[in-house]
């Protein structure tokens, strides 16, 4: 599967995952869509939270995030599909 498809699989898990593993989707696909961070911190704990998932990932290149997110969504699709 391509990645745009793995994307929509991982939307539709029948059960939500933690907010750990949700960052950590959430940092890889934005460095896939945006490139490096771009933005201020947020003050807001949801919005510090997912700058800091995101941040985590500075420098991976669009090819390497989309393996990461690919492999991460392997990872985590027996748990919560």
């Amino acid at each position: 599967m391509d990645f745009d498809a793995i994307v929509e699989k991982s939307k539709a898990f029948s059960s939500k995952p933690p907010p750990e593993v949700y960052l950590e989707f959430y940092g890889l696909y934005k460095q896939v869509n945006s490139g490096d961070v771009n933005i201020e911190k947020p003050a807001d704990a949801e919005g510090a939270a997912k700058y800091e998932a995101w941040l985590s990932r500075k420098g991976l290149s669009v090819d390497a995030a989309k393996a990461a997110y690919i492999a991460l969504y392997e990872k985590y699709a027996p748990i919560y599909t």
